[in-house]
C-alpha cells in the first residue's frame, strides 16, 4: 500500500512525535509512505487531503493533529468540520483514510499521552485499503 500522510503542524511538539510513530508504523506493517504533507492546522487538513487523495500512486492517508482545548469552544469546531470533511473525501475518493486527529476536549498532557494513536489511524487506513481490496 502506498500512503500519504497529512500533519498538522499546530502543537508541533506533539504532531511532529505522532508523525514519526505513524511512520515506524506504516513501515512496520508493510506500508511505503509515499508523501508527507505539512500543513499549519487540523482546520486545513481537507483541501490537502483532497490534493493527496487525487494521486493515482497514492492508496490511502492517515492525517494527524492534536485540537487541544482553549477558552472557547473552537476545538469542537476545528474538529467537528474537519472530521467531516475527511470522511467526505475518503469516501469521494473510495481511499481508506485513517483518522489520527486527537481531540477535542484535551488538555496538553492528554495529547501527550494520546501520541500513539497515530499508529492506531496507520492500522486502520492499512486494514481498511485490504478489505476493501477484497469486495
Amino acid at each position: 500500500m502506498n500512503l500519504g500522510i497529512i500533519v498538522s503542524e499546530f502543537n508541533f511538539d506533539i504532531t511532529m512525535d505522532m508523525l514519526e510513530r505513524a511512520k515506524d508504523h506504516a513501515a512496520f506493517l508493510g506500508a511505503t509512505v509515499k508523501v508527507v504533507v505539512k500543513v499549519p492546522g487540523v482546520y486545513d487538513t481537507p483541501i490537502a487531503l483532497k490534493k493527496l487523495l487525487s494521486r493515482k500512486d497514492i492508496d490511502g492517508a492517515v492525517v494527524l493533529g492534536a485540537v487541544i482545548e482553549g477558552e472557547t469552544e473552537h476545538d469542537e469546531i476545528v474538529m467537528g468540520q474537519a472530521s467531516r470533511k475527511i470522511t467526505d473525501l475518503s469516501v469521494e475518493f473510495d481511499k481508506p483514510v485513517g483518522l489520527g486527529i486527537t481531540g477535542p476536549g484535551m488538555g496538553r498532557l492528554q495529547a501527550e499521552a494520546r501520541i500513539e494513536r497515530a499508529k492506531t489511524a496507520v492500522e486502520s487506513a492499512v486494514k481498511l485499503h485490504s478489505r476493501l481490496n477484497e469486495i
